[in-house]
C-alpha cells in the first residue's frame, strides 16, 4: 500500500533514502527530506506491506511527474516491489499525469517497462 509521507515517518524515511547513491551524505539527505516537506510540488510516498519497505518520490511539474527517488529496504529487493510501488504510484497520479524519470531512474524505470509489459508512462 502506497501512502504519503508525513513528519512522524521521517526518519524510516531518511533510512530507505540513505539507500539512494545520491542521499549518502547526512546533509544532502536532511536537505532532501525538508524538500519534500515544505515543497507541495515535491512529492513523497511510503510503500508499506506489514512493514513500511519502500519510498518513491517526484517532483511535479505541469501535467508530469518526474521520478527522483525509489528505493527498497534490501532485504525486499528482488521481490517486485519496485515494481508494485510505481504502478501504485500511477495509479494514485491517474491520467491527470505522466511519470518521466531522471538519469538516475531512467535504468529502474525502463527495467520495470521490460520485465511488466506495462507502460508506467500512460503514453
Amino acid at each position: 500500500m502506497l501512502f504519503r509521507y508525513k513528519k512522524t515517518y521521517e526518519k524510516i524515511a531518511m533510512g530507505l533514502l540513505s539507500f539512494v547513491p545520491s542521499e549518502k551524505d547526512l546533509k544532502k539527505l536532511q536537505q532532501t527530506i525538508k524538500q519534500y516537506e515544505e515543497d507541495d510540488d515535491w512529492q513523497l510516498f511510503l510503500w508499506k506491506e506489514e512493514d513500511i519497505i519502500g519510498i518513491i518520490g517526484v517532483h511535479i511539474e505541469g501535467e508530469t511527474a518526474e521520478l527522483h527517488h525509489i528505493s527498497v529496504n534490501p532485504s525486499y529487493r528482488n521481490q517486485g516491489v519496485g515494481r508494485r510501488m510505481v504502478q501504485a504510484l500511477k495509479d494514485m497520479l491517474g491520467e491527470k499525469y505522466t511519470i518521466v524519470p531522471t538519469k538516475q531512474s531512467k535504468e529502474f524505470l525502463e527495467k520495470c517497462l521490460s520485465e511488466k509489459k506495462a507502460d508506467i508512462s500512460g503514453q
